[in-house]
């Protein structure tokens, strides 16, 4: 089993501690794993990415090539839409409907909408609504974890298992509106599944 994923986001968004959580749950599994970020200029508001790749045999390069990804985790989503020519042709992009607005001349966010409706495997989950559902504004990052779960090929008590360990020095109610975002995203990620 192998899996190439990239995840993209601006910074802030909390890209690095998904994945951080992914990470931890392949690596609990018995995975190999390589990981490698790259930060933009401003810590929060520029562009970041990890490339996260995991196999049960030895990954000899931190890059996914283009074409290979077989999943495209995004929390803002015209970022998502700069990484789709990564995807693999059964790849699928799971993305934030958030739009952070970042640069002159951003986009309409109904040419972006579209744009990510034309990726023939795509899920759009409403992550901020999501979060504040679960009681925390901060988890629209553990909202689009859940949503991409199912495109891990790790089981989802290895997913929570990390997400425990990641907010275990936390209080108590920090933790449990982190695994209500995955809950929820979870469930939005299968409600809106779009498949060829």
């Amino acid at each position: 089993m192998k899996r190439d994923v990239i995840l993209a986001g601006v910074g802030g968004q909390g890209l690095l501690s998904v994945a951080a959580v992914i990470g931890e749950a392949a690596i609990a599994r018995g995975f190999f794993l390589k990981q490698v970020e790259v930060h933009g200029m401003a810590q929060r508001g520029g562009s970041v990415t990890s490339h996260l790749r995991f196999s049960d045999r030895p990954v000899y390069s931190d890059l996914v090539p283009d074409g290979e990804a077989d999943l495209v985790l995004a929390l803002e989503i015209l970022e998502g839409l700069r990484y789709v020519h990564l995807l693999s042709p059964t790849g699928t992009l799971v993305t934030s409907t958030a739009a952070v607005k970042n640069m002159p001349g951003y986009p309409p966010e109904e040419t972006i909408r579209a744009a990510v409706c034309a990726v023939p495997r795509h899920v759009l989950v409403d992550a901020p609504r999501l979060a504040e559902k679960a009681g925390s504004a901060q988890s629209a990052n553990v909202v689009l974890l859940g949503a991409a779960a199912p495109f891990f090929g790790l089981p989802q008590d290895s997913l929570v298992g990390a997400i425990k360990r990641a907010f275990a020095g936390r209080a108590p109610a920090v933790l449990e509106a982190n695994l209500a975002a995955f809950r929820l995203g979870l469930e939005a990620g299968e409600d809106g599944a779009t498949k060829t």
